[in-house]
């Protein structure tokens, strides 16, 4: 974790400074995090190779595209990467359609809704989390100029690295479905779902542990299941 005075000028505020503090206390339990990442996704890799090469060939045989989709996101201190996910949507999707996915989106392939739907598509982000740009647990990464909209509070979540799953995304598992009635998607997601998915981020920060994020784990396996969670 940074020294205060060595994160970026925009992050340097009062609204941050609170989870800064918090998670300063917290040095150990973050080296665990990362300790546990390394592992994690490692075995995950081993365990996965197979089946990952499987759904390469069947998206590339199915539609024209590349088989990963490596859209711009923000993480930890505002640093920009290339996530790695399946692609799951027709090629160019992001110059035809909104940035965030509606429920029955046209834009989706057939092999695309059954890897959203047990969120397979997420598999190559071990490869992120080898990295360092994510970790299994924390925010997930928004594209640039979603961040852009962040309240100076919201920029509290770049203290950590984005995540692949989540308390909002165990609670926001159904986001699509939230959207599709919106004429507007991206008004719709800025000013209601975004503030309610920071509402958990921002929670999460404040009573962060390295069990506490073992069980998030927990729960987005059994979310992913069909287990309704309260």
């Amino acid at each position: 974790m940074r020294k205060w005075e060595n994160l970026p000028k925009f992050m340097q505020c009062e609204e941050v400074r609170e989870y800064y503090d918090i998670l300063a206390k917290k040095k150990f339990s973050l080296r665990l995090k990362r300790i546990f990442d390394v592992v994690a996704a490692t075995i995950v890799l081993i365990i996965t190779a197979i089946p990952m090469l499987i759904i390469s060939i069947k998206i590339a045989t199915e539609s024209k595209g590349g088989v990963f989709y490596r859209q711009e996101r923000v993480t930890a201190y505002g640093k920009k990467f290339r996530i790695h996910k399946f692609r799951t949507m027709v090629a160019n999707a992001d110059q035809i359609g909104s940035a965030v996915t509606v429920s029955g989106d046209s834009r989706v392939t057939p092999t695309g809704a059954f890897l959203r739907k047990y969120r397979l598509d997420e598999l190559p982000q071990v490869f992120d989390v080898l990295n360092g740009d994510m970790s299994f647990v924390g925010t997930r990464p928004e594209v640039p100029k979603y961040v852009k909209k962040y309240t100076k509070e919201m920029r509290a979540t770049l203290l950590l690295p984005a995540g692949i799953t989540s308390e909002a995304s165990i609670r926001y598992k159904d986001e699509a479905e939230l959207l599709d009635a919106a004429e507007d998607v991206d008004q719709v997601y800025v000013k209601k779902v975004l503030p309610g998915k920071m509402k958990y981020n921002l929670e999460s920060i404040r009573k962060f542990s390295f069990i506490g994020e073992l069980a998030t784990m927990v729960r987005t396996v059994l979310a992913v299941l069909g287990k309704d969670y309260e």
